[in-house]
């Protein structure tokens, strides 16, 4: 059964119709934010999206579980964004749908027609770089069964986008304050 969240985070339906209606507006400055949801969905992703609404910042997430219904559509998001964020974390590496995403968003980085940055939350880039830890696990885990060529298309991509320049939010540290550290980004790059 899938779990919710009390935060209001847009839906689909919501987002389409946003999207649609403010296509020649906005779809240039919109931010794909990139996250493993069953881990982050109800807790620093809706602090990160509220955060968002707060500043006026147009970004796409996705809230449904059902991973396949919407891949195509998702794709077309991720190639209409202007920014990418990549949260990695612990349990990310478990999802082959977050896998997926990213391979796409390093293709588009590599053409130059999508920023990316890379969020580590509470991960080392170093353990998703190389798929090492806790983060590590849980990827070679997933690759037992996958296919090679899937294989190396995911590890070409987590070490691509680990590689950049990123945020890290390490533990202990405040939550409030990363967010607003990664608005700031945000805001820095979509301004370009």
């Amino acid at each position: 059964m899938k779990k919710s969240c009390k935060s209001k985070i847009p839906t689909w339906n919501t987002l389409s119709r946003l999207l649609h209606d403010h296509k020649h507006t906005h779809s240039h400055n919109q931010v794909f934010i990139n996250f493993r949801g069953k881990e982050l969905r109800c807790s620093f992703v809706s602090h990160l999206v509220d955060a968002f609404k707060r500043h006026g910042i147009n970004f796409f997430i996705d809230k449904d579980e059902q991973k396949g219904t919407h891949r195509k559509h998702l794709f077309a998001r991720i190639k209409q964004s202007r920014m990418a964020l990549t949260i990695f974390s612990k349990r990310y590496a478990e999802s082959r749908w977050c896998l997926n995403e990213l391979a796409k968003i390093k293709k588009r980085a590599g053409k130059r027609k999508l920023q990316v940055v890379p969020i580590f939350f509470k991960v080392k880039a170093e353990s998703v770089r190389y798929q090492k830890a806790e983060f590590g696990r849980n990827f070679w885990r997933l690759a037992k069964n996958s296919s090679g060529e899937q294989i190396k298309t995911w590890k070409e991509a987590l070490e691509s986008v680990s590689d950049k320049m990123g945020l890290s939010l390490r533990d202990n540290s405040s939550e409030a304050d990363f967010i607003e550290e990664i608005v700031k980004e945000v805001k820095r790059v979509v301004a370009v």
